[in-house]
């Protein structure tokens, strides 16, 4: 099934370059360049993954991933103009799936969003996963604890998924960026901390006395299955 994207950004000379070159890579690209009429096409078009750039009039790309995250779970890949360190920490932080610094090669782009789309149907093996309270959905992308509804990102979702099917087992930061994105990341930067972070706040796990996810110091992390909570 051809796959959608739905670009928002102000430039709108990038934005006819992207939608054909990634037409040449069978997506069904849509535009907008200002983030109210994005916001709108989000809702008409139900696209399955959002370019998202920072700098944009009136609401800022940060402000747009917000919103978007208040009703949905649709990958974001947010394109930084500066590159700035704390502008890829802040879209993480806020619910990015990825980030991509202008400028950028759109073959690197295309790579970014074939990794992200791929993780969707790689889980779809048709089963619930539980430990205790908790269940993952995998074919539905639903998380639940104690019956609540989680409202997880895709990445957020993918490493719960991922933790859970190997509980007890420490995963490096490597690891889980291996298993997640499919490529390699500056081993300086903060994201699977970040990442991280997001799951707990949702699980409501203190990582001072953690009841789901343990740090093991130099290492990585663990799930830690239900028996021993």
């Amino acid at each position: 099934m051809q796959k959608s994207i739905l670009i928002i950004d102000d430039d709108a000379k990038l934005n006819q370059l992207l939608t054909g070159y990634l037409a040449g890579f069978g997506f069904s690209v849509f535009s907008a360049t200002h983030p109210e009429d994005g916001l709108k096409q989000l809702v008409s078009l139900q696209p399955d993954l959002v370019i998202l750039d920072v700098m944009l009039p009136g609401m800022d790309g940060f402000e747009v991933c917000k919103t978007i995250r208040k009703t949905s779970a649709v990958p974001v890949i947010m394109l930084t103009a500066r590159g700035d360190v704390m502008d890829r920490i802040v879209g993480l932080e806020i619910g990015a799936d990825d980030y991509l610094p202008k400028p950028f090669e759109p073959r690197e782009l295309v790579a970014r969003i074939q990794t992200v789309l791929r993780r969707q149907p790689e889980l779809q093996v048709g089963e619930i996963l539980k430990s205790g309270p908790i269940e993952a959905d995998i074919v539905r992308r639903e998380a639940r604890l104690a019956g609540e509804f989680l409202d997880l990102t895709t990445a957020e979702f993918d490493l719960l998924v991922l933790l859970m099917k190997q509980p007890g087992k420490v995963f490096s930061r490597d690891d889980l960026l291996e298993n997640l994105r499919g490529f390699e990341w500056d081993a300086t930067n903060r994201t699977m901390d970040i990442l991280v972070s997001r799951l707990r706040t949702k699980l409501f796990d203190d990582p001072k006395s953690p009841t789901w996810i343990r740090t093991v110091w130099g290492t990585g992390y663990q799930f830690i299955p239900a028996k021993e909570t």
